[in-house]
């Protein structure tokens, strides 16, 4: 019950992360941001799985592919902020 409750409350802070980035990109139209914010998205999906989900399921190990999407698309962004400064 507490870890359920508390994954909810990590699956919260991540939600807040997105929006936090989800204003920047409205503001700027910066791809960054928006990726960042999906990314964050991605993570409380994650997190919000991994409660629901009992800890002796065995299907419990394709949640980290969730967290590695996430990550992946950190990586992009910063690949493609970078790519989008050389072509200048």
């Amino acid at each position: 019950m507490l870890r359920s409750m508390l994954n909810g409350a990590v699956a919260m802070g991540w939600l807040a992360c997105a929006l936090f980035f989800l204003r920047f990109w409205k503001q700027s139209h910066e791809r960054l941001f928006g990726f960042f914010a999906l990314s964050f998205v991605v993570q409380a999906l994650n997190s919000a799985a991994s409660g629901l989900i009992d800890a002796q399921d065995e299907r419990r190990n394709y949640i980290y592919v969730a967290r590695l999407v996430a990550f992946l698309i950190i990586l992009y962004a910063i690949w493609d902020k970078n790519r989008g400064n050389r072509r200048r």
